[in-house]
């Protein structure tokens, strides 16, 4: 019998580059944007009843999905960004 040994696997996060770095700032937006589309695909729509918010909010949830993937990737996101930016710098990091 083999002894079960729970091992746990902690990622080392790969160093952020400079948030000035025009590659960097467009490697965000990439994920941002990938991210909003994430969530709008996701979204079950307006809940039924007489809750919903309308015309209104069908045109200003596009703006809630962005700021929402924003948000997402302010905090360290899917480490998409982190990906692209080492394959648009070509340094292979």
């Amino acid at each position: 019998m083999i002894p079960a040994t729970a091992t746990a696997i902690t990622p080392r996060p790969a160093p952020a580059p400079p948030p000035a770095d025009p590659l960097w700032r467009a490697a965000q937006a990439l994920e941002t944007g990938f991210l909003s589309e994430l969530l709008r695909l996701s979204d079950p729509g307006a809940p039924g009843g007489g809750f919903g918010g309308g015309a209104g909010e069908a045109q200003f949830r596009s703006f809630l999905f962005e700021a929402q993937a924003e948000r997402m990737v302010a905090a360290g996101g899917i480490g998409l960004a982190q990906r692209l930016y080492a394959a648009m710098a070509g340094d292979g990091r």
